[in-house]
């Protein structure tokens, strides 16, 4: 049976109001279900999927896919920018240590599918 991994993380919405606000956000991934996504889940149920070379690569150099952008904001800050239909726009700061160990995280799951 494959392992899910469920991290959590501490993101910061960042808007035009003068202060940032902090958001939980849960990083998730399921190898047996979709061994190339991942998933940030937000308060309210509201829940976005994408794949983890795009979270990778976004670590390192800035990317977009579609409705997602991520790029490194300084040394140790990765922002991801959320397109709704709506035309609405998320962007969400985090520690770039907590998406690189949630990465880990992911990769060991896939060996021990892999090593079954």
């Amino acid at each position: 049976m494959a392992t899910a991994v469920d991290d959590h993380a501490k993101g910061r919405i960042i808007s035009d109001a003068p202060l940032s606000r902090p958001v939980p956000v849960a990083l998730r991934y399921d190898p047996g279900f979709t061994p190339a996504t991942v998933r940030l889940g937000f308060p309210g149920g509201v829940e976005w999927s994408f794949p983890r070379a795009l979270l990778e690569t976004g670590l390192k150099t800035p990317t977009r896919r579609g409705d997602i952008g991520v790029w490194p904001c300084g040394r140790v800050q990765t922002v991801v920018e959320l397109h709704r239909e709506d035309g609405v726009v998320t962007v969400v700061q985090f520690d770039t240590t907590a998406l690189s160990r949630f990465l880990r995280h992911t990769y060991a799951a896939n060996a021990s599918v892999t090593r079954r």
